[in-house]
């Protein structure tokens, strides 16, 4: 390694290390985590403006410091599953009928599907106020190369109808180990399913059920505890991860098409105003609401992953927006999957319009409502990680009998605007949540075990 590499390091380090110090005198860990952000951002330009992005010394530090960021996504990717499915059953536990946890379920996807249309209306809105064309995109080799990656991966990818039956669980197993697209979804229903059972069984028999409950009830505080283990490492993860996002920007390719960069910023700042509104129907404090959540979106947008953001969102609800245990598991493990307002509403929409006029389609009122309906449907089981926008955009572009190029010439600035996307994505299963408590709460009841409570509490 060079001198400037070691250089480097040493420097990372104290920056974590003074993070440890700010949790040792008692700073809280929203304000760490927001520190974290601000570290990360100052080291990753100043890797950039120093020695540049192709620089040894730049991708020597970045080697290490994604030992940081890569380590902790995948201590938060390790746990969800397990979360998912202890909490998902726990929830059918508590619910005292079944037929309350099916208003919750129908609840949550009808308010996802919603706002995922209403995030596709702002989409198609900003596209046509910037005038975005898709036929004003050079398309060079190396974009015509991707675009017949991506078709020959649409030409394998299933239909609508079978994305939908692919939710269902087949080989649980499978699911578990993250297998498919639809996985983290399939395993929630799996959790209900259990869930139900074990209840049935609690009803038959009295000692059944109570054995049942103890069990459940320790091993989800077991989880929480690991949930707390993992997120007090949040700050140290984010600036890592913020450090490559910095240093790998790579601005010239950004400045090619600035236009689509500011109009899908302004579609989520839009999207996020909507959600405000709704958060502000449900009585809560809107500037408290974003204070609360800040730690979870911070996340979000640095990762570009919904899914691994599931135990910071089931946490925020829980905690610090008081959402029944029930509601807050079913609205951020349905949220990962299932009516993605930035990425399976806002990005296929803008591209639809986009893709329209090249091929002798008129965004007339009929289009729009057929493109409505069309990223409605296409919004379920769209895996919740990085470059999910792409596979929203591989099932809505041909389900409009549209090509799927344009996709593919947007995917070297793809990391920069999915980070916005992802943070609205999770906002918009927290919004969920908190609609949902405003419909249902009162017919959940909310149970949840004073040692789990306080297996998530902040340091």
């Amino acid at each position: 390694m060079s001198m400037y590499g070691i250089f480097n390091l040493i420097l990372f380090a104290a920056l974590l290390g003074f993070l440890f110090q700010l949790s040792k005198m008692g700073m809280g860990l929203s304000r760490r985590v927001l520190v974290g952000l601000v570290l990360g951002s100052i080291f990753g330009f100043y890797l950039q403006l120093v020695f540049g992005l192709t620089a040894v010394a730049t991708s020597e530090t970045l080697e290490w410091t994604n030992v940081v960021g890569n380590s902790y996504v995948n201590l938060l990717r390790m746990i969800i599953i397990p979360l998912v499915l202890i909490t998902m059953m726990a929830s059918v536990l508590r619910v005292e009928e079944i037929k309350s946890l099916g208003k919750i379920g129908g609840t949550v996807v009808g308010i996802l599907v919603l706002t995922t249309m209403v995030a596709a209306s702002i989409g198609i809105v900003m596209a046509t106020l910037f005038g975005l064309n898709a036929g004003e995109l050079a398309s060079g080799a190396r974009e015509l190369a991707r675009a017949e990656v991506l078709e020959s991966r649409l030409a394998t990818d299933r239909s609508i109808s079978q994305l939908l039956t692919g939710m269902v669980p087949r080989n649980i197993f499978a699911d578990m180990s993250e297998a498919r697209p639809t996985s983290i979804i399939a395993v929630a229903i799996f959790g209900m399913l259990i869930g139900v059972a074990a209840l049935l069984v609690s009803e038959e028999d009295k000692e059944h059920g109570s054995r049942i409950k103890s069990f459940v009830d320790t091993t989800q505080a077991v989880i929480m505890r690991l949930v707390k283990l993992v997120i007090s490492l949040t700050p140290y993860g984010v600036m890592a991860l913020m450090t490559r996002v910095i240093a790998t920007t790579d601005g010239g390719a950004i400045l090619t098409l600035i236009s689509f960069v500011i109009a899908s910023y302004i579609a989520i700042g839009l999207m996020f105003l909507v959600h405000g509104l709704l958060i502000a129907f449900t009585g809560a404090n809107v500037r408290e609401y974003f204070q609360k959540v800040w730690p979870v979106l911070t996340f979000a947008f640095a990762t570009r992953s919904s899914a691994a953001t599931i135990p910071l969102t089931i946490r925020a609800q829980i905690e610090e927006l008081k959402v029944p245990p029930p509601i807050a598991n079913i609205s951020a493990s349905f949220g990962a999957t299932i009516g993605q307002n930035g990425c399976a509403g806002l990005y296929p929409a803008m591209l639809a319009v986009m893709v329209a006029p090249t091929v002798g389609v008129d965004p007339d009122i009929g289009f729009i409502a057929s493109l409505l309906v069309v990223v409605a449907i296409g919004s379920f089981g769209i895996a919740g990680v990085g470059g999910g926008a792409t596979n929203a955009a591989l099932v809505v572009l041909p389900a409009m009998g549209f090509p799927v190029t344009v996709a593919a010439l947007l995917i070297s600035i793809e990391p920069l605007i999915d980070m916005g996307r992802t943070a609205l994505n999770v906002n918009g299963a927290i919004t969920t949540g908190l609609l949902t408590n405003r419909f249902l709460g009162d017919e959940v009841e909310d149970t949840l075990p004073n040692i789990a409570a306080q297996g998530l509490q902040e340091n």
